[in-house]
């Protein structure tokens, strides 16, 4: 829906003016980019037997599961919900850990949804 949304705004950038090219034409680009992340990083996150692997645009990060602590994060702000699923590895204070937030577009699906479901897969 981004590309889509993103092509129809670079098609119609060319019959504006200069000023209207130039903003419409960085809202496809934008739009395009980020369809293009969507491509590239789907699934973003796998949960195997040693952990869960989140994918990212750097790489890969593996978080095992005996130091994974998993979070639903609900938050508002100027006046809209918003819901976050929170990885963390970090062990204390002292340990920066690996700390990952995900929201319902990267997931695909509700995080606290997804958060049940990891939960229901850890071992042990």
């Amino acid at each position: 829906m981004l590309a889509v949304t993103g092509l129809l705004l670079g098609l119609a950038a060319v019959v504006l003016d200069p000023l209207g090219r130039v903003l419409v034409g960085a809202a496809a680009v934008l739009l395009l980019a980020l369809a293009a992340r969507d491509r590239l990083l789907r699934p973003r996150l796998a949960a195997g037997p040693a952990g869960v692997v989140v994918r990212r645009l750097g790489g890969t990060t593996e978080l095992p599961w005996g130091r994974l602590q998993v979070r639903v994060r609900d938050t508002r702000r100027w006046g809209l919900r918003s819901r976050l699923l929170e990885l963390d590895t970090a062990a204390g204070p002292d340990d920066d850990g690996d700390l990952v937030l995900l929201g319902r577009r990267d997931l695909g699906a509700d995080p606290g949804d997804v958060a049940r479901v990891l939960r229901d897969l850890r071992p042990g």
